[in-house]
C-alpha cells in the first residue's frame, strides 16, 4: 500500500476514533512524523498529548535505527574487490561487476529513490531482441556442451561444438 501523500510505501497505518466514524490513514515515516506533529499541535484533540508522545517516541527509533543500519550497511564489503558501501558511497563507483550482487538491497532502494522504480518499463529496439534471444541461445549451447564433457558423452558435445560454431557464423 502506498502512502496517501505520496508515491512511497505505507509503513504506518494509523485509525482515529475520535469521530463517530474511524478514520484510517495510510503514510509513510516522513508523512506519519508530519501528521503526529499536526496532532500534536492541535490542543483541541484529546489525543494531542498521545501523539505528541508516540512522534517522539518515532523520532527516536527512527534515528537510532537508522544510524545502526547505516553502519552496518556501511560496512559490508565486497569479496572479490574489497571496496565497501561506504566507499561507494563517497566515491560513486563500484569497483567490480560482483558489487551489484553484494549491495543489492541497497542498490535496489538507491535507483527506486532516483528512478522511482528498479525496472527500465520502456522499450527495447528491435535489433537487440534478436541480439539477446542469440546471446541466450549461445548461453545454453555453451552450458551444454560443458555439461556433455563434464559426463563424457563425447559425441553429443561435438554435435553441440558444431551448433555453436554454426550460431556464432549465422550472427557475426
Amino acid at each position: 500500500m502506498k502512502c496517501q501523500k505520496c508515491d512511497r510505501p505505507a509503513t504506518f497505518h494509523i485509525t482515529e476514533l475520535t469521530g463517530s466514524t474511524p478514520v484510517e490513514v495510510h503514510l509513510c515515516e516522513e508523512h506519519t512524523r508530519e501528521y503526529l506533529n499536526e496532532t500534536a499541535r492541535d490542543d483541541s484533540s484529546p489525543v494531542a498529548g498521545m501523539a505528541a508522545a508516540l512522534a517522539q517516541q518515532l523520532s527516536q527509533q527512527i534515528v537510532s535505527h537508522t544510524a545502526e543500519q547505516l553502519s552496518r550497511l556501511d560496512d559490508a564489503t565486497c569479496p572479490v574487490c574489497g571496496i565497501s558501501f561506504r566507499d561507494f558511497r563517497n566515491q560513486g563507483r563500484l569497483g567490480c561487476p560482483n558489487d551489484y550482487v553484494v549491495f543489492r538491497e541497497q542498490l535496489q532502494v538507491l535507483l527506486e529513490s532516483i528512478h522511482g522504480a528498479i525496472r527500465y518499463p520502456g522499450t527495447i529496439p528491435a535489433e537487440q531482441i534478436g541480439r539477446s534471444q542469440h546471446c541466450v541461445q549461445l548461453i545454453r549451447l555453451r552450458r551444454d556442451l560443458d555439461d556433455a564433457i563434464h559426463t563424457e558423452e563425447y559425441e553429443h558435445a561435438s554435435k553441440l561444438r558444431d551448433q555453436i560454431r554454426k550460431a556464432e557464423a549465422e550472427y557475426l
